[in-house]
């Protein structure tokens, strides 16, 4: 729809998804086949899609300002006021509409979000395997954590959950104490890991803005709520900010852009995904992110259980590709 996607190169497609509990009988496996869908998802890297987007914008007469940082963002009953600095200047910039997609801080002071901390950062990396499975993507369920592959060309994407201070020590380790490791949880599903890449982490924690919306401010993607990485949604729910937002401008343009009637339009065309995308991915982490004794027979049961519904697995699925109105 933007005119992007068609010139992407080195994308991977995610046809099937594994999903098993460590040490258990757990699982269940989600086909795009039987979604009639080519792909489930895809992996690529951000860089690339930044700039097919970049260029894709660039045929436009959108204008785009880089290397501005701003410091600040108020509004009143006509109009929102941004104060920036670009190449050593201070400027000043109104607008009927300033979409806040920032990740959040710019607006955190003076509206605080609400913050569950997990106790988990995340551990992200490339590695190789011997026998890699090409468009199957695996997440497995352990005590520590979740943890996925994620196809990429001749590998894997590793995104990795464990508790803070776990993470630290697994960040000194070298490769092959590493590779250790992921043989241990996974198995030899992939055959043998055989390298891996540079160690990123980052904290994780569900934040929330109690306020999507001010007078002529809207915030969409991570400045909105920001999501544990164990259903992949956090960016999914982004795109369908943005996409429900160009429509609701649409619908309003051009007097009542940035209008009250807009900012509650758009509030309510994203209620009831926004709400149950933060709860399925919440109540998962809740569910599969700890070591309860009486919650793994629990979980087990629930995986095996959903392999063999065939329309709850539909469900799912669809959820997570398109959301509550998907």
């Amino acid at each position: 729809r933007l005119g992007a996607w068609q010139t992407l190169q080195n994308v991977s497609g995610i046809k099937v998804i594994e999903v098993t509990q460590k040490d258990s009988a757990g699982h269940t496996t989600l086909r795009a086949d039987d979604l009639r869908v080519p792909d489930m998802g895809y992996v690529l890297p951000y860089t690339a899609l930044h700039a097919a987007v970049q260029n894709a914008m660039h045929q436009t007469d959108i204008e785009c300002l880089y290397g501005a940082a701003v410091s600040d963002l108020s509004s009143d009953k006509q109009q929102s006021t941004i104060i920036y600095q670009h190449n050593g200047s201070q400027h000043t910039l109104t607008a009927k509409l300033a979409v806040v997609a920032d990740g959040g801080q710019l607006l955190e002071a003076k509206h605080p979000p609400q913050i569950t901390d997990y106790g988990q950062s995340g551990i992200i990396a490339h590695v190789n395997t011997d026998s890699p499975d090409n468009g199957v993507a695996f997440e497995r369920f352990t005590s520590q954590g979740p943890m996925a592959l994620l196809p990429y060309m001749d590998g894997y994407e590793l995104v990795l959950t464990a508790a803070h201070a776990q993470v630290e020590t697994m960040l000194g380790w070298d490769d092959a104490t590493f590779l250790r490791f992921l043989q241990g949880h996974f198995g030899d599903r992939v055959g043998n890991f055989t390298d891996i890449g540079k160690r990123h982490s980052y904290p994780l924690r569900l934040k929330r803005a109690p306020d999507i919306t001010f007078p002529h401010i809207v915030l969409i993607g991570n400045a909105a709520q920001t999501l544990h990485p164990v259903a992949g949604q956090g960016f999914n729910m982004g795109i369908r900010d943005a996409w429900e937002l160009a429509q609701t401008i649409l619908d309003h343009a051009p007097d009542g852009i940035g209008s009250a009637a807009m900012c509650k339009a758009y509030r309510d065309s994203r209620r009831i995904d926004r709400n149950a995308g933060i709860r399925f991915t919440d109540g998962l982490v809740r569910l599969f992110s700890n070591d309860l004794p009486l919650l793994g027979p629990l979980r087990s049961a629930a995986l095996n259980l959903l392999d063999h519904i065939p329309p709850a697995k539909r469900f799912v699925a669809r959820r997570m590709m398109f959301g509550a109105n998907g």
